[in-house]
């Protein structure tokens, strides 16, 4: 079953951490996202396509390195190239229009979101960094075993090794969502967002801000 709810969204740059007092006096870690430039770029509605959302484009981009049928898209919204394009299901895509300008103010302080970024990339990892397995003994023996996985299968039944069998491989940079973060404070002056806590990715990638998904 498909549930209709109502979602906001923006874009935005991870600029970094930083800490702040809040009003009781206590110091609150939070990080800075800065989401201007945000517009409207399509509308999709349930009679043409099926569903309802809309479609967000951020950033800046030289119209020159952008494809035709793109230019196209863009130019068919009023709105110049964007860098970034997001798609967001919402049940009231129709209280949008195109060429609309969206600021950090469709949050509030105190509000719970979601953030949706690609985490740090870590490169070939082992076992212990990847999965947390506990490793070898350090003594009674061991030698060269430290941060090896173990046995990973039987030699004679199945004489396989299963699918699915945690090893070493590529860690990180993968889609991340951090679920009920909450916003600590806007600047709508500046288009900054004060999310308290970590987000996902590193310092200046984008990140999606969204209503959170659950108990917000």
């Amino acid at each position: 079953m498909t549930v209709i709810r109502n979602v906001k969204g923006i874009l935005g740059t991870k600029l970094g951490m930083t800490q702040v007092w809040d009003e009781s006096n206590k110091l609150v870690p939070v990080t800075v996202v800065q989401a201007d430039s945000n517009v409207v770029t399509q509308l999709r509605d349930a009679a043409k396509d099926g569903y309802t959302a809309v479609q967000i484009g951020y950033g800046q981009i030289d119209p020159r390195k952008v494809t035709k049928p793109l230019a196209g898209h863009f130019e068919a919204a009023g709105v110049t190239p964007r860098r970034h394009v997001v798609e967001l299901r919402t049940a009231d895509a129709e209280s949008y229009s195109l060429g609309q300008e969206l600021s950090v103010e469709i949050f509030e302080a105190g509000q719970k979101v979601d953030v949706v970024g690609t985490s740090k990339g870590k490169g070939f990892a082992g076992v212990m960094k990847r999965h947390g397995f506990h490793g070898v003994g350090a003594s009674h023996g061991a030698h060269k075993n430290h941060r090896k996985p173990g046995s990973i299968g039987g030699a004679s039944t199945p004489s396989r090794v299963f699918k699915g069998v945690r090893m070493a491989g590529r860690m990180g940079a993968v889609r991340h969502t951090t679920l009920n973060l909450t916003v600590h404070a806007i600047d709508a002056e500046k288009s900054l967002l004060l999310i308290k806590g970590a987000v996902p990715g590193a310092r200046g990638q984008v990140v999606l801000v969204r209503s959170a998904v659950k108990g917000a």
